[in-house]
């Protein structure tokens, strides 16, 4: 066996003082030597001191308010359009199109969904408009008709209470609550499982 012994020449840029060899940076990390500056602190925007039911009074009572005005304006469109299109159609036995009862129905129809959006707002406003404006007269009037003919006295006499009274004894005027109603619980449901 040979006892030569091989040494290697190092540059003096690439040899250290302990013989380390100079470690390469890593790409990922290539601000490594920067100075560093303090950890980012995310800012906290929890308003810790202000309760978060605060607001619900205010989206109850606007809801609620709502769904009390809108609600009877949006079945009246609907009951007026509804009772010029089918007389339209009854007095002259031909499918012609009345421009304006069509506006009826599609007004109606829209406000009708403003009052089920209330419920994103707070559910009160399609409980509230479905129960006073539908489901508490279409009741009365199956339990007892001549309630209903008592309510229709209350109202003037034109197409919008011939239309109304119509969907009253039809049941038209029960459907519609219990649709805002179960539009309401829906939202308030989704609301409590998030």
């Amino acid at each position: 066996m040979s006892s030569h012994r091989y040494v290697a020449e190092y540059d003096d840029e690439d040899y250290q003082e302990y013989g380390e060899y100079e470690q390469p940076k890593d790409p990922r990390r290539p601000y490594e030597d920067v100075e560093s500056y303090e950890p980012y602190e995310p800012f906290d925007d929890d308003l810790g001191a202000e309760d978060p039911r605060a607001g619900r009074g205010v989206r109850r009572v606007l809801s609620g308010a709502g769904g009390l005005i809108l609600t009877p304006v949006a079945l009246g469109l609907l009951a007026w359009g509804g009772l010029r299109q089918q007389m339209l159609v009854q007095a002259t036995l031909s499918t012609q199109r009345d421009v304006f009862s069509i506006g009826l129905l599609v007004g109606g129809g829209i406000l009708l969904l403003a009052v089920g959006l209330l419920g994103a707002l707070s559910a009160t406003g399609p409980i509230l408009g479905g129960l006073v404006w539908g489901v508490a007269p279409g009741v009365a009037t199956i339990a007892v008709p001549e309630w209903g003919f008592r309510l229709v006295k209350f109202l003037p006499k034109n197409d919008v209470t011939y239309g109304v009274t119509s969907w009253l004894f039809i049941g038209g005027l029960l459907g519609t609550g219990f649709l805002l109603i179960g539009a309401g619980l829906a939202s308030r449901l989704a609301r409590r499982r998030r």
